[in-house]
């Protein structure tokens, strides 16, 4: 059975750092590449980091970058999500993502989301 459970989310202050973290069990984790969206009221979801199956490549949103850091731990089977310098608009749950593409089709499984809330 898959599972993608996050973890680390919460209210934090303005200009804070907290990390989340997501387990993964149920599938060959250093195969996929894996994701952080994150789903704000009213918006749509949007993806915040990617880093690959090795973890030798990430990629960022720019209203992230230089304030949000992914990482893996392939022997712990869990990614993470470093934010610091939070704002305000950082405020949304956040979802961990696996993706895998096997020829032509793509694979993917979704965490149940874990809330982050930038307030004072």
């Amino acid at each position: 059975q898959v599972q993608l459970v996050e973890s680390g989310g919460g209210l934090v202050q303005p200009g804070g750092s907290p990390r989340l973290s997501c387990a993964a069990s149920g599938f060959t984790f250093r195969y996929w590449t894996m994701n952080w969206y994150r789903q704000a009221p009213g918006k749509e979801r949007e993806l915040v980091a990617t880093i690959t199956s090795s973890g030798g490549s990430t990629n960022y949103a720019e209203s992230v970058k230089g304030r949000f850091t992914i990482s893996r731990d392939n022997a712990k089977n869990t990614v993470y999500l470093q934010m610091s310098s939070l704002k305000p608009e950082d405020t949304a749950v956040y979802y961990c993502n696996a993706k895998r593409e096997v020829g032509i089709k793509e694979y993917d499984y979704w965490g149940q989301g874990t809330q982050v809330t930038v307030s004072s």
